[in-house]
């Protein structure tokens, strides 16, 4: 078992270098089925669940190198459409594998997926969209089957804008003899980012960003090389870090659009974000910081993703926060870790009440989800005396060499192994 030690009450200096998102690259690789031909992905972070993936497209058949932060994805000898239970289990993004294996064969098996402990995530939209789109699909033994049988509709309307189940639907409606439409659609930059990656491959789909997407058939896609969009919630993570430490760093290889929502949060509690170069940002924390009140919604609100992390920064901050958590109804886990540290919080179904104070103290901690472990280090930087951080495994899913990008703003962090 590893572990994370972080030493606090050190105010980060320094410039931090954002990874490639993990989530664009996961529904990018799934993408790369759709053709014959290799793909070529650069700026692919080198994280667990992107290996993960990794060998889910190796089971299907697909050939894999990787090549200092390049993943060489050759598709063209796929032997299978089906994917076992094992490896469905290992992560929830695996099952955007169906709508690529769909979109190209017509024909797909995937077990229920895996992922963090963070509440429902049904594939009920996405068995509904496959349904729409013509497909036969039927569940049984804990698998989900689809079969390409006639094309009823076009014109398609998500319960929920879906991030996975959008991207799905894009994957499996792309290589077809019809323009579909999918309306309420998920907006988040990395749907934008596979759209594009699909374009080059030769789609043509319009208006990803916005709640609508019109996708024109084609018969065929062809290789592609491509790089992915840096990660907006390791860049927010950083952010608030920054913010908890009193620091002053440079966060580099940002798109500042993509981090609206983050950054007037940030600003709000008091720390000063300021825009340089284009592509990076600076964060100085050095100011009063104080409460403010977070909700959570689909893009372009705040993101689910960094609602551990501002939880606790604001745990350090004197004064009353209120969070309401509308995504996830089991996304508050990392409130009892945050207790452990000092923090006072309290939770009622889909809101948390944060009571700040000045600083929280060093504890011996247990990652229970990924964000949930990104939120104890930023309690961690931000607090005092040592903090040791267990179950380091869901951390490694999301963030690159999280030890070495700590280390190099001055925080006194290491890995070891229990």
């Amino acid at each position: 078992m590893d572990r994370l030690v972080i030493g606090g009450g050190t105010r980060l200096r320094g410039r931090v270098r954002v990874s490639g998102s993990k989530n664009a690259t996961l529904p990018i690789m799934a993408a790369c089925l759709l053709t014959n031909k290799e793909c070529v992905l650069h700026q692919v972070p080198d994280l667990d669940d992107v290996k993960v993936m990794e060998e889910v497209l190796s089971s299907l058949g697909a050939r894999i190198k990787r090549e200092n932060g390049t993943l060489i994805i050759n598709p063209e000898n796929i032997t299978s459409y089906e994917l076992p239970e094992h490896m469905s289990r290992k992560m929830r993004a695996s099952n955007l594998v169906m709508g690529a294996l769909l979109g190209r064969f017509g024909k797909a098996r995937v077990s229920y997926p895996g992922g963090c402990a963070i509440g429902q995530r049904p594939m009920d939209i996405h068995i509904k969209g496959f349904r729409e789109l013509g497909y036969r699909v039927t569940e049984a033994y804990g698998y989900i089957e689809g079969y390409a049988a006639e094309y009823p509709h076009c014109d398609i309307v998500l319960d929920f804008p879906s991030v996975g189940a959008t991207e799905n639907l894009m994957m499996a409606a792309v290589i077809s003899n019809r323009t579909t439409v999918i309306r309420n659609a998920a907006r988040e930059p990395e749907i934008v980012d596979l759209q594009n990656f699909l374009n080059r491959m030769g789609a043509k789909i319009r208006g990803a960003g916005l709640d609508v997407i019109r996708i024109e058939g084609v018969r065929s896609l062809h290789g592609v090389e491509h790089e992915v969009i840096p990660d907006r919630i390791e860049a927010g993570t950083f952010m608030a870090m920054a913010a908890s430490s009193g620091g002053d760093i440079i966060v580099e290889n940002v798109l500042p659009e993509h981090l609206g929502p983050i950054t007037a949060k940030i600003r709000e509690v008091g720390a000063e974000v300021i825009g340089c170069n284009g592509n990076a940002l600076r964060v100085l924390g050095n100011r009063k910081l104080g409460p403010v009140d977070i909700k959570t919604m689909p893009y372009p609100g705040f993101p689910t993703d960094m609602q551990p992390q501002m939880m606790a920064l604001l745990s350090g901050v004197e004064g009353t926060s209120v969070i309401v958590e509308t995504i996830f109804e089991n996304r508050f886990m990392h409130a009892n870790e945050l207790r452990r540290m000092g923090a006072d919080i309290k939770v009622e179904g889909r809101v948390a009440i944060v009571k700040g104070k000045r600083r929280l103290h060093g504890a011996t901690v247990e990652a229970t989800d990924l964000r949930a472990g990104a939120a104890l280090i930023v309690a961690a930087v931000g607090g005092s005396g040592e903090t040791i951080i267990d179950n380091t495994h869901h951390i490694y899913r999301g963030y690159e060499r999280i030890e070495e990008k700590l280390q190099s703003l001055g925080v006194n962090a290491r890995r070891i192994t229990v």
